[in-house]
């Protein structure tokens, strides 16, 4: 992972800074979002915001430009 996979730590809260010296630990980025799980919530969200957009009735969620 190289020095790259540090840097999304020395940002995150929480981390021990002890564990950046020990060469038994991996760190790597979160990636919760990275699940079936989310993957399927996400295609049903976008699934119901097509059929509102298309139906002309309000986005279940709607992304602000602002």
């Amino acid at each position: 992972m190289g020095g790259a996979g540090l840097d999304v730590y020395e940002n995150e809260p929480n981390v021990p800074k002890e564990l950046f010296g020990l060469d038994n630990v991996v760190l790597s980025p979160h990636c919760a979002v990275m699940t079936p799980g989310s993957f399927e919530a996400l295609d049903q969200l976008i699934v119901v915001n097509l059929k509102a957009f298309f139906s002309n009735k309000p986005l279940i969620s709607v992304v602000s430009t602002e």
